[in-house]
């Protein structure tokens, strides 16, 4: 089993899977609605219109994760982005790995604050909701179509990555 280290979500850090959603600096607003509120314009551009897809929104609820938690398996849509923005403001890990065929070396592991989104962008590896605390719901944007485009690899066991809550130390207050 590997170690990998679990990093703050940042825009920098995260760019080579998708976007990070968050609001940010108040500078880098547009005053609306007569002043009454901040825009804080395309955080992401969802990518849903591939191969005769549309996109759809959706709430998933997740279970929250206890650790150590083992990453078992890693999932991918190739033909559009996923988008998973939290409501119930609880943190949530990403685990998430380079498009092109899955390395395991290059999974990276990213401790997310309830106020942070995340835009996974086509093709991206990851692990599926990885609730923190308690029961979460998600508000997922996401491709839809008749076909399905999810593909899922369990990992071996030289493979799975181990998290450990003493990782998440001074990065999210669970």
């Amino acid at each position: 089993m590997k170690a990998v280290p679990v990093e703050q979500l940042t825009d920098d850090a995260f760019r080579p899977f998708g976007d990070v959603i968050e609001a940010g600096d108040e500078s880098s607003a547009s005053i609306i609605n007569n002043g009454t509120c901040l825009k804080f314009a395309e955080l992401a551009r969802p990518d849903c219109g591939r191969a005769s897809g549309r996109p759809a929104i959706h709430i998933y609820r997740a279970k929250p994760r206890s650790m150590p938690f083992i990453v078992e398996a890693m999932e991918r849509h190739r033909q559009g982005s996923q988008t998973f923005v939290p409501l119930s403001g609880n943190p949530f890990l990403v685990v998430v790995a380079p498009a092109g065929d899955l390395d395991s070396d290059g999974i990276r592991i990213f401790a997310a604050k309830g106020t942070q989104g995340i835009q996974f962008s086509a093709g991206t590896w990851h692990h599926f909701c990885l609730a923190l605390g308690e029961m979460s719901d998600f508000l997922v944007i996401d491709r839809v179509a008749r076909e399905e485009d999810c593909e899922e690899v369990l990992l071996l066991d030289d493979q799975k990555v181990c998290i450990e809550e003493s990782e998440l130390a001074g990065l999210l207050p669970i």
